[in-house]
C-alpha cells in the first residue's frame, strides 16, 4: 500500500488508471462473493483518496463513486455499511478543483432508502439506518457549499432527505430515552439513529440560506400531514423546536409564513389538526421572539383571525362547506372550541414578541374586526346571525385581552388612539354580560402598568393599606392629558355598566379593580375628585333604584362604593376624610353588614329586603366629603356637585351604545325619532343627487362668468359685495362700542331724551391683527 501510494503521488497522471483497475477488480470480487478482496480494494481506494490532492483526482473520484454505488446496490448489509463509510470519508475531503459533471442523485435516493430500512434483525436494521443517515450527512456536506455541484436544496432532493431524517426522529426505540441537550448524551444515545438524525437535520437547516428555507420546510409539513402527526402535537412541536433553533435567526419569519400558509391550506381539516398547527405556531413564535413576525405583521394576525371566524362558522353550521349539512365530515363543537382557544393563545404569543408601537397597531386591527351595531361592520340578522355575531365578538375580545396582557406602555395617549377607545367602550354597553366583562378586563390590563391588579382581590374594607404593598408612581404629564381627553368617557361607561342588572360578582370585582387602578396609575387631584363623585353617584343608583335592580345588585353597588372609598381615603391621607369613611363602615358592620364586600362578594351572599328603609348613617354623604376634603385644599365646589354622565366630544350619534339610544338622542341633538322606511331612504338619495347637481351647475356658472364677463361687470359685482360687507361691519362696530346700560336700562340726558356716547370709528384703536 505504501508503494502504491508513493507511485500514485509520483505519477499523478496514472491515478485514473489505478482507479479504473481497482474498480474493475472490486466489481468482479463482489459478483463472485469474495468479500475479503472487496474490503482490501475499498481500503486501498480510501487511502489513495486521502493521500492524493492533485488536479487529476476528478477521474479517480469517478471510479471511486462507481465502486461505492456498486457496494450500496448490494443486498448485503455489511457491504452497504462499507460503501457508506467510504463515502463519508470522501465527503470530508476538500477538493482543490471543482467538478462540473458529478451527480449525487443515486446516492441521495439510496441513502434515503437505507434510512427506511425494515430489516428483521433489530441490530442490523439500526446499523443500516445509521449508515443511511451518515450518507445523507455526507452528501449534504459535499454539495451544500459548492455552487458548481448538484443543488441539494432542489425539491427533488429535499423531498427525500428531510422525510428520511424525520422518519428516524419519529421512531424512537423502546427503552431509549432522549436527552434534551447533546452535551448530556450517553455513548448509547450517540449510536442511536434518532440522535444522529437530529444532528444531521440541525446541520442541514443551519446551512440553509434565505432562498432555501421554503424547500427545506415544505417536506416537513407534508410528512406531518401524511403521518397524521399534528394531533398529538408532541412530535410536530419537537420538529419545529429543532427547526427554529437551527436556522439563522433572521430567517425565522419564513418558517412562520410557511406554517400560516399551511394552516390556510388545512382550513377544512379536522379541528384537532388545525389546533396542532396553531399550537406549533405558538411555540415557534416564542422561540423566534422578535424575528417571528417579519415584515408582514398584520398579515399574520389577519390569517389567525380569519381562521377564528371560520371555526365559529363551522361550529354553528356543523359543516365545512357553506351549505348546511353538505359536508360528510362531522364537526365536534368542543374540538372547535379547543381550536379557537389555541388560536387566541397564539395571537398572544405573537403579540408578545412585538415592540409596543406594533402591539398598539395590532390591537386597533383586532378591534376594527369586532362587529358592533354602531359600526360599519356587517351585523347579521336572525337567530343564527346573532349567535355568530356574539361568538365573533367574544373571540375577538378574548384575542384582544391576550394581546393587552403583555402590553406595557408609558404613554397611554399614543398607545390607545381615540377611535380604538371609542369602539372598545361602545362594546362595554352591550347586553351580553360576558362581553362587558372582557372589556373591563382589557381596560384593566392597559392601565395596570405596575402589576397592582392582583392586590385588589378579593374586595374588602382593609384597615391598613400598607399591607397591600402597592407600587405608586406620580402621575405623568401624558397621563394627565389622557385623562383630560378621555376621563369623562371612562367615567360615563363605568357609571352605565354599574346600572346593568345582569352583572355578577366578577363584574363588580373588575369595576373595583378598574377604579382603583385609575386612582393609582392615572389620577391627579382633579381625577381623584371626579372618581369620588362617580362612586357617590353609583351609591345613589342603588339608593334610589330607578332601574329596578335586584337586591343583590344594589347591595353589591353599596359594597363596591364602601371598598373604594375606604382605600381612596387612605391614599389621600386626609385624617377627617378617613374618619368619616371609617365611621360609616363601622356603622354598616353593626346595622347593615350586607352593604359591605365581606358579606356580599362570597359564595352565599347575605341579602336584605329592607334596603329602602335604611337610615342616613349607613351612607356616604357628598356634603360631608366635600366639606372634609375642601378643608384640605381639594376643589369643594366640584366635590359638592353631583356627578351626571356627560357625552364627550368623541361621541357621535352613530357611535352610541345600547344605553345611549332613546331619550339621550333627543336631549343632546334635538333630533326627533323618525321612522326610516324604503321611501325615506330613496328620497334622501334622490335629494342628495339633485343638490349635488345644482351645486355643480352654480360653480360652473361662476367660473364661466369670471372667464367670459367684461372687467367692468366683475368689478361692479365685487364692489357691491364689498359695500354690503362694509355696512355689516359698521353695524357690528356700533353694537360693540355702545356703553353698558344703566340699571334703569338707558342713560337719560338733562332734557329726558335717551343719549348714547359713541366714538368715531377713525378714533378707535384696534389690535394690529384686526387692521387690514
Amino acid at each position: 500500500m505504501e508503494k502504491l501510494t508513493f507511485y500514485a503521488l509520483s505519477a499523478p497522471e496514472k491515478l485514473d488508471r489505478i482507479g479504473a483497475y481497482l474498480s474493475e477488480r472490486l466489481m468482479r470480487d463482489v459478483s463472485r462473493h469474495r468479500y475479503g478482496y472487496v474490503c482490501i480494494a475499498m481500503e486501498a481506494l480510501d487511502q489513495l483518496l486521502m493521500a492524493c490532492h492533485c488536479q487529476s483526482i476528478n477521474l479517480f473520484v469517478e471510479s471511486f463513486l462507481k465502486m461505492v454505488a456498486k457496494l450500496l446496490e448490494s443486498e448485503k448489509p455489511n457491504l452497504q455499511i462499507l460503501g457508506t463509510n467510504s463515502f463519508v470519508k470522501f465527503a470530508n475531503i476538500e477538493e482543490d478543483t471543482p467538478s462540473y459533471h458529478r451527480s449525487y442523485d443515486f446516492f441521495v435516493s439510496r441513502f434515503s432508502e437505507m434510512c427506511h430500512s425494515s430489516h428483521d434483525d433489530l441490530d442490523i436494521r439500526t446499523k443500516i439506518r445509521m449508515s443511511g443517515i451518515k450518507g445523507l450527512q455526507g452528501v449534504v456536506r459535499k454539495t451544500v457549499n459548492d455552487e458548481l455541484q448538484a443543488n441539494i436544496w432542489d425539491p427533488q432532493h429535499m423531498d427525500k432527505i428531510v422525510p428520511s431524517l424525520l422518519f428516524n426522529l419519529q421512531h424512537v426505540d423502546e427503552g431509549e430515552s432522549r436527552s434534551p441537550s447533546p452535551l448530556q448524551t450517553t455513548e448509547k444515545e450517540k449510536e442511536s439513529p434518532t440522535e444522529l438524525a437530529e444532528r444531521c437535520l440541525r446541520e442541514l437547516l443551519g446551512r440553509a440560506a434565505y432562498g432555501n428555507i421554503k424547500n427545506a420546510i415544505k417536506p416537513v409539513l407534508i410528512h406531518l400531514d401524511n403521518h397524521s402527526l399534528w394531533e398529538p402535537k408532541i412530535f410536530a412541536t419537537c420538529c419545529f423546536r429543532i427547526i427554529m433553533y437551527s436556522i439563522q435567526p433572521q430567517h425565522s419569519h419564513l418558517v412562520i409564513q410557511q406554517l400560516l400558509g399551511h394552516l390556510d391550506a388545512n382550513s377544512k381539516s379536522a379541528a384537532t389538526v388545525r389546533a396542532g398547527i396553531v399550537e406549533v405556531l405558538s411555540e415557534a413564535a416564542v422561540i423566534a421572539a422578535s424575528g417571528s413576525v417579519g415584515p408582514t405583521v398584520l398579515e399574520v394576525f389577519n390569517t389567525l383571525l380569519r381562521q377564528l371566524r371560520l371555526s365559529i362558522d363551522y361550529a354553528l353550521t356543523g359543516s365545512y362547506d357553506c351549505a348546511v349539512g353538505v359536508s360528510t365530515k362531522t364537526i365536534k363543537e368542543h374540538e372547535e372550541r379547543m381550536f379557537q382557544e389555541a388560536v387566541i393563545k397564539t395571537i398572544g404569543s405573537f403579540a408578545s414578541t412585538l415592540p409596543t408601537y406594533q402591539q398598539s397597531e395590532v390591537m386597533v386591527f383586532i378591534m376594527n374586526k369586532v362587529p358592533l351595531p354602531s359600526s360599519q361592520q356587517s351585523i347579521e340578522a336572525g337567530k343564527a346571525g346573532e349567535n355568530r355575531n356574539r361568538l365573533t365578538q367574544i373571540m375577538l375580545l378574548k384575542s384582544l385581552l391576550q394581546v393587552s396582557v403583555g402590553f406595557q406602555c408609558s404613554n397611554m395617549l399614543t398607545a390607545l388612539p381615540s377611535a380604538f377607545l371609542d369602539r372598545l367602550l361602545s362594546s362595554a354597553l352591550m347586553e351580553d354580560a360576558e362581553i362587558r366583562l372582557f372589556v373591563l378586563e382589557i381596560l384593566i390590563s392597559f392601565i395596570d402598568r405596575h402589576g397592582n391588579r392582583q392586590k385588589f382581590s378579593p374586595i374588602s374594607t382593609i384597615s391598613d393599606i400598607s399591607v397591600l404593598k402597592l407600587k405608586v408612581d406620580k402621575c405623568s404629564r401624558q397621563d394627565t392629558v389622557f385623562m383630560k381627553k378621555h376621563g369623562q368617557q371612562l367615567y360615563r361607561h363605568i357609571y352605565l355598566i354599574c346600572k346593568e342588572e345582569s352583572n355578577v360578582q366578577a363584574h363588580y370585582e373588575a369595576l373595583y379593580s378598574l377604579l382603583m387602578l385609575i386612582s393609582i396609575e392615572l389620577a391627579n387631584e382633579e381625577v381623584m375628585v371626579d372618581l369620588i363623585r362617580l362612586v357617590l353617584a353609583v351609591q345613589e343608583i342603588a339608593q334610589i333604584n330607578e332601574d329596578n335592580l335586584t337586591a343583590y345588585n344594589r347591595c353589591a353597588l353599596f359594597a363596591l362604593g364602601a371598598a373604594y372609598l375606604n382605600l381612596i381615603s387612605q391614599l389621600t391621607t386626609v385624617p377627617t376624610f378617613c374618619q368619616h369613611i371609617l365611621e360609616v363602615i363601622e356603622m354598616r358592620q353593626k346595622e347593615a353588614p350586607y352593604l359591605l364586600p365581606e358579606d356580599i362578594f362570597v359564595e352565599k351572599p347575605k341579602l336584605s329586603k329592607s334596603l329602602d328603609r335604611l337610615g342616613p348613617e349607613v351612607f356616604f354623604w357628598q356634603s360631608k366629603i366635600s366639606e372634609v376634603l375642601g378643608g384640605s385644599g381639594y376643589n369643594s365646589d366640584r366635590l359638592s356637585t353631583p356627578y351626571v354622565p356627560q357625552l364627550t366630544g368623541t361621541h357621535h350619534p352613530g357611535q352610541l351604545g345600547r344605553e345611549d339610544t332613546g331619550p339621550l338622542l333627543c336631549k343632546e341633538w334635538g333630533a326627533p325619532a323618525e321612522e326610516i322606511t324604503f321611501e325615506t331612504l330613496k328620497k334622501a338619495i334622490v335629494d342628495s343627487v339633485a343638490v349635488e347637481e345644482q351645486e355643480r351647475e352654480r360653480r360652473r356658472q361662476v367660473v364661466e362668468k369670471f372667464q367670459k364677463a367684461p372687467f367692468e361687470e366683475i368689478a361692479a359685482h365685487c364692489g357691491a359685495r364689498a359695500t354690503l360687507l362694509q355696512s355689516k361691519l359698521n353695524q357690528i362696530f356700533e353694537i360693540t362700542i355702545r356703553p353698558p346700560p344703566s340699571p334703569s336700562g338707558t342713560t337719560t340726558a338733562a332734557y329726558g331724551q335717551p343719549q348714547t356716547h359713541s366714538i368715531p370709528v377713525y378714533e378707535m384703536k384696534f389690535p394690529d391683527l384686526c387692521v387690514y
